[in-house]
């Protein structure tokens, strides 16, 4: 059977983050820093903190019901569920699966997806080939994450980055020259030290030595990272861009990965974009990891920043090393 091609975009987008607010200044009281320092090396003035006994999949559930409210696409009729996080509920099931039971969505395929802070974008693309290929109609992506669980909050140079949240997107068939244009994946496995939990899994598992060494949370080589990251977030866009014969200066939003507010500046630079075109939101929520990129453009969407037919590219780098980017062409009616 020949399946008709169809054009891929985003129906309707939603957000969630915990009510608990983590300032520079109770940093401060933990740990030797000081909010001049944070805000002067990060842009991060505070982040949300999830309480001890909720869950990933709470953020994601509560994020994926506002998605599909905004998409006004029951649950019913939704025929997969990707959820990109590091921060799943538990190693099996996916955290994709119990949604699909929370949300109500009888015959929804689920998985989750490992790629860090780039994973909204690599879901989305997986999201949009599905869709594209005729072989699924309605496609809900979720970027979600508990990363207060696995910082070492002793530790000034990771704990001050970090937050918890999560953002979702219905993608569905829309109209011709819409929706989701191109993409860029990438990754380099050489850099795969540079962020990483070193207890998480079958190479170290979990045990009271490794808790006691606090090989249980995230470890991180900052400059090693920003220097990656300054060069891979403008250029991945610009590979993306390149497949579809644009020129940056089409962009008219750029919702680029929070992790730090110089190098988001850095690719707007690298770009030729004014910041007046970059959505950010790090002083808020801080590094969010998968949900950074979906909680901004559900954010600014929420916000009514964009008008269909906009040029919105977004841009991922996170652990792997990875990164990925896409541009779309705003479908959704103010």
């Amino acid at each position: 059977m020949i399946m008709k091609a169809s054009n891929a975009g985003i129906l309707g987008t939603g957000f969630y983050v915990p009510e608990k607010i983590v300032t520079n200044a109770d940093l401060e009281k933990m740990v030797d820093t000081s909010d001049a320092w944070i805000v002067e090396r990060t842009g991060i003035r505070e982040r949300r903190v999830a309480e001890a006994q909720v869950p990933m999949s709470e953020l994601a559930f509560q994020a994926a019901e506002r998605a599909l409210a905004d998409a006004g696409v029951p649950a019913s009729e939704l025929d997969l569920i990707i959820v990109a996080t590091l921060t799943s509920d538990r190693i099996i099931p996916s955290t994709a699966c119990i949604l699909q039971n929370r949300l109500g969505a009888g015959h929804a395929a689920a998985f989750d997806l490992s790629a860090a802070c780039s994973g909204f974008t690599y879901a989305a693309s997986i999201a949009t080939q599905f869709i594209q290929g005729g072989i699924y109609k309605k496609v809900l992506v979720i970027g979600a994450e508990t990363l207060s669980k696995y910082v070492d909050w002793e530790d000034r140079n990771t704990c001050i980055l970090f937050g918890d949240g999560a953002g979702a997107a219905v993608f569905g068939e829309v109209e011709d020259g819409y929706g989701m244009l191109s993409f860029d994946l990438g990754s380099d496995g050489s850099g795969a030290d540079a962020i990483c939990i070193p207890s998480s899994g079958s190479l170290l598992p979990v045990s009271e030595e490794t808790i006691a060494k606090k090989l249980n949370l995230i470890q991180m080589n900052g400059k090693e990272v920003f220097k990656f990251a300054v060069k891979a977030m403008g250029s991945t866009v610009k590979t993306s861009l390149k497949k579809i014969d644009m020129d940056a200066s089409k962009i008219d939003w750029l919702v680029p990965h929070q992790a730090n507010l110089r190098i988001i500046q850095s690719a707007a630079k690298r770009l030729s974009l004014p910041m007046e075109k970059v959505i950010v939101n790090i002083q808020k929520y801080g590094n969010m990891s998968a949900a950074c990129i979906p909680v901004a453009m559900a954010e600014a969407a929420a916000a009514k920043t964009f008008k269909k037919g906009d040029i919105i590219a977004l841009s991922g780098f996170g652990a792997g090393l990875t990164w990925g980017s896409c541009i779309m062409r705003w479908a959704k009616e103010d």
